[in-house]
């Protein structure tokens, strides 16, 4: 399969959307405020491409231009607006991204209901009908369910296992570099096993969590 190339020039829009990461890249226009939010689950990478933009994080403000990079950690309150005469393009990166992707709070600082979809909306509508999932929101819920009773019981079958692996590692803490790696091997093992499953679980929150905010979309519209 070739390796998918995006340019700048004229992918301005989300480029990877994964339940692992998505990156895209964004254009905004002189004066132009993004809203502000935090994430509850995902760390958010900022690369400035062109022109200029004023980050808040946090409170803390800082202005960056181009090949400059900052960084918004889960749950840390941002936002951004240009700042010049100059538009600005930038790359991001959210990673993990698990819905909801974003997390608005009330000027009083309550944290408001989850919106699910918004970061991805634009993708959604553009894509071609045959393209777009038949599978019924009821097998969805049945295949995230299955999918947990999975987790739960990957988790189950691995927990001895694994304190059995911590406690060999805690051993080989007083004995060789070589016993240290093979005891870190193993819990990497049984760390990486417990994994899997969970990134399934992502994909499939995320496929239905849209679907139903496109359903409510639909309606009031």
């Amino acid at each position: 399969m070739p390796i998918e190339i995006f340019d700048v020039r004229h992918d301005v829009k989300n480029v990877v959307i994964t339940s692992s990461v998505r990156g895209r890249f964004l254009r905004m226009e002189p004066g132009e405020v993004g809203p502000r939010h935090s994430h509850d689950l995902g760390d958010e990478i900022f690369l400035i491409l062109e022109g200029q933009c004023e980050f808040e994080i946090e409170g803390e403000l800082a202005v960056l231009g181009p090949g400059q990079l900052c960084f918004a950690r889960v749950n840390q309150m941002h936002g951004v607006r240009v700042v010049g005469d100059e538009p600005m393009t930038m790359f991001l990166t959210v990673t993990p991204h698990i819905e909801p992707t974003h997390t608005f709070w009330s000027e009083d600082g309550h944290k408001r209901p989850p919106v699910y979809g918004i970061s991805t909306k634009a993708e959604r509508d553009q894509q071609p009908a045959d393209e777009r999932s038949t599978t019924s929101m009821i097998n969805l819920a049945n295949r995230f369910r299955a999918l947990a009773d999975q987790l739960t019981a990957t988790t189950n079958a691995h927990s001895h296992a694994q304190r059995l692996n911590v406690e060999r590692f805690g051993d080989a803490l007083s004995q060789t570099p070589a016993d240290r790696k093979a005891a870190l091997d193993a819990i990497w093992t049984d760390f990486s096993t417990l994994y899997a499953p969970l990134r399934a679980i992502e994909a499939v929150w995320n496929e239905l969590a849209v679907r139903v905010a496109d359903e409510l979309l639909d309606e009031e519209s």
